[in-house]
């Protein structure tokens, strides 16, 4: 759907494929027939967001990057380009992202002894479904802020008749998703500093065909009211401008006895969140005590009224999760989970 503010929905027609066939559109552009907006589709990823000019001005360089650069000529470059450089701070997160996803894969990758785990949002998937308890049929799921996809290729072997698709704003893991897809690993892995091995293997993963990436804002859903069985978030919340709004905009897609699967460490940043949008995390002084365990209970408690009906049917209040930086760091939390019905 376009998701231009202040219209009606509006489903969106294939305007123009450049790369692609009847069964898949590589590079193309989609468009609204009611505002005439367009939105590219980029290296199999379309990007379908309010503000694309905003997005494609800050990473848009991600979907024009080679990833078969000779491993010293890649090396250079980034040495070059320097330390907390957008280059830089891209291969961390690709390197954070696809580690997680897909070490577990690579035959290159060791025993990591007493060291972090790959699997963290695997793991933290299976126990949120086991939260969630039994649901109806499912035809439609939205993993959003999937990162590098392996959560929404495990979701599609969860519901093995649904359709999955894995959503994120950064284009560099999502690239890395469609890879995946595809049949192929490849990525940056960050060994310390400056020091990036890149690391490249074929992947066999069941669900793929039914699985698929966009780039979208989780503020602004390019989907139907109401055509959701089960939305996963995890580690989300605390990562959009409005926490409030991303409960409504989930909230607003699922449809009723669809299922709400959220983990979120409260883990605030004024790069993402302003103070006065954290959950419980400005305020000792508030009723809540600061916490955002209790705030999120009674956001959820207040949306009732507003039509969104949002229940919880399953909670965990503390589960593991360790993200690997580099060779010697690691970043543990204490995320907190969340099983949540529409009625």
């Amino acid at each position: 759907m376009c998701v231009r503010a202040g219209r009606t929905p509006q489903p969106l027609v294939v305007a123009d494929v450049a790369v692609g066939d009847e069964q898949a559109v590589a590079d193309g552009i989609l468009h609204c027939p009611d505002c005439q907006h367009e939105y590219p589709v980029i290296s199999g990823i379309p990007i379908i967001v309010p503000e694309l000019a905003r997005l494609l001005t800050e990473r848009g360089v991600e979907l024009l990057l080679r990833d078969d650069l000779d491993p010293m000529l890649e090396g250079l470059v980034g040495d070059a380009i320097g330390p907390d450089s957008w280059f830089d701070i891209m291969r961390q997160v690709q390197s954070t992202y696809a580690w997680d996803g897909y070490a577990d894969l690579d035959p290159a990758e060791g025993d990591p002894g007493d060291g972090p785990r790959p699997g963290a949002a695997r793991r933290c998937l299976a126990r949120l479904l086991a939260l969630a308890g039994e649901t109806g049929p499912v035809r439609r799921v939205l993993d959003i802020g999937c990162a590098s996809g392996r959560t929404s290729f495990d979701l599609a072997a969860a519901f093995p008749e649904a359709l999955v698709l894995g959503a994120d704003i950064h284009l560099a893991v999502l690239r890395i998703a469609q890879m995946a897809r595809a049949g192929r690993v490849s990525y940056p892995r960050r060994r310390i500093g400056l020091v990036y091995d890149r690391r490249q293997f074929a992947v066999s993963i069941d669900g793929a065909e039914r699985t698929d990436f966009w780039a979208c804002d989780a503020l602004a859903l390019p989907m139907d009211a109401g055509s959701i069985d089960v939305c996963l978030a995890l580690n989300l919340l605390d990562c959009v401008p409005d926490p409030g709004a991303l409960l409504r905009s989930l909230a607003s897609v699922l449809g009723t006895g669809g299922r709400l699967l959220m983990a979120t460490p409260y883990d605030w940043s004024t790069r993402a969140t302003q103070p006065a949008f954290w959950l419980g995390g400005h305020s000792q002084r508030a009723l809540h005590g600061g916490s955002g365990e209790a705030f999120l209970h009674a956001m959820v408690a207040g949306m009732v009224g507003l039509g969104a009906g949002l229940v919880v049917v399953g909670e965990q209040a503390e589960w593991p999760w360790q993200t690997r930086l580099h060779q010697r760091s690691a970043v543990s939390y204490r995320t907190h989970l969340v099983a949540m019905e529409r009625r």
